[in-house]
Formats: structure tokens, C-alpha cells, sequence
């Protein structure tokens, strides 16, 4: 089952996510409004030519695990690797971590991108949210954490969106949240993983605390049609 998670865009925009996700046997992405993530079904021989209708000139575009030459027509904006991280952190406390989060919907989905454009906790878009279920905190009417839910396939749920204000940070919110989200997931016989680039070593630090451990490193790219 781990090769799931070897391409595991590919198989959420395939599997699970094939109502809202659109291209051709090669070349996949989510429609418009959620995360501007594709995926291939070869990411070794990506098939952009295959995509190229579904993307607008100039939409910037998040894919993983391939390298190697940009083909004509298209523009490489930018070029790091993630980790992709599983749970393997044993027995869940038997009481929610976080019993004051509140969960998110249509109606928090503006603050939600909001804080997302703030933070940067990766691509993100105003209908994300539906992809799964989302959890967050909120200072009155001030939404200032949330994590929720992303890619799936087969027994892997992906913990995504995990972001708290600047202002706000260092209080352990977000370890909250992805306690809960991990609770939740086990209880449903999923197993729980998620992806940090290399430069947020913070992030990655407390994932590793929390009982992720590396399943492997892939390269990530964002393009754009020219």
C-alpha cells in the first residue's frame, strides 16, 4: 500500500477526488477554486502537453516528484523537495487534545484563505476546505489556526493546511489541531501523513515530536503556462 504514496496526488485526483479534478489519463488537476495542484500518472515522463488545456497563462501551478528539463511553453517559478511524513506515533490519548477547536466550513472558507495567503502553509484555495474536514481556533471572531485535510488514497489521509497567525505562534495550537486531526483519522482505520518542505525545519522538528517519521524526500516544482 505504501506505493499510494509515491504519487499520491495522483491517486487522490483519480480516486477520492475525480469529480473535482479534471485532464486526461496522463495528466491530472484539481478544478479551479480548490489547491492549484496537478499530477501525473508517470511523474518520471510528466505529460504537460496533456494539461495544458485546463491552465490558464500565468496560473501558477504546484507539482511533485518530478525534475528535470521544463518543456516549451511553460515556466519553472519554483523548485524545492518536501518530505512526505507518516504517523507512527503509537496509542492516541483517549481525550481530545483540542475540544474548544471548531470545525470549519463554507462559512470560515475566506478566513481560512486568508490566513493561508498570511502563513503559507502551502497551496491552498478558498474551496479547500471541502476536501476533508478542517479544524481551527479562533480569538472572537478571529480565526487564528487551523489544519484540516487534503489528499487521500487507499488507507492514507493527509493532514494539510496546518497554519497560526504570526502573532500567535509558539502556543502549541497547531500541534492541537493535528492531535486531533491524527485522533479522528486513527479512530476511522486511516493512517495519518502529511509534507513539509525542507526549509521548514521548525515544522518538520514538531512533526518528528509528534511521531511522523520521513517516508522519503521528492522534489516539488511550481510552473506556470507561458
Amino acid at each position: 500500500m505504501r506505493h499510494l504514496l509515491d504519487n499520491i496526488v495522483w491517486h487522490s485526483l483519480t480516486g477520492p477526488h475525480a469529480g473535482i479534478s479534471e485532464g486526461t489519463d496522463t495528466a491530472r488537476r484539481y478544478v479551479r477554486g480548490f489547491s492549484p495542484l496537478m499530477a501525473f500518472a508517470d511523474s518520471r515522463h510528466p505529460d504537460l502537453a496533456a494539461i495544458a488545456p485546463c491552465c490558464d497563462p500565468g496560473e501558477r501551478l504546484y507539482c511533485d516528484g518530478w525534475t528535470g528539463e521544463v518543456p516549451d511553453g511553460w515556466r519553472l517559478d519554483m523548485e524545492t523537495t518536501m518530505f512526505k511524513m507518516i504517523w507512527e506515533g503509537g496509542a492516541m490519548p483517549d481525550q481530545s487534545e483540542a475540544p474548544d477547536a471548531v470545525r470549519l466550513d463554507a462559512r470560515h472558507a475566506a478566513q481560512a484563505l486568508d490566513l493561508a495567503m498570511l502563513t503559507n502553509p502551502g497551496p491552498f484555495g478558498l474551496r479547500t476546505m471541502e476536501l476533508g474536514e478542517y479544524f481551527g481556533f479562533f480569538e472572537g471572531d478571529r480565526l487564528i489556526a487551523m489544519a484540516g485535510e487534503r489528499f487521500h488514497a487507499g488507507t492514507f489521509r493527509e493532514i494539510s493546511g496546518v497554519c497560526t497567525h504570526p502573532d500567535l505562534q509558539g502556543r502549541g495550537l497547531a500541534r492541537r489541531l493535528i492531535g486531533t486531526l491524527i485522533r479522528r483519522q486513527t479512530q476511522r482505520g486511516e493512517v495519518p501523513f502529511l509534507h513539509v518542505v525542507r526549509q521548514n525545519t521548525g515544522a518538520h522538528g514538531l512533526y518528528e515530536r509528534m511521531g511522523f517519521r520521513d517516508y522519503r524526500e521528492s522534489p516539488v516544482r511550481v510552473v506556470s503556462r507561458v
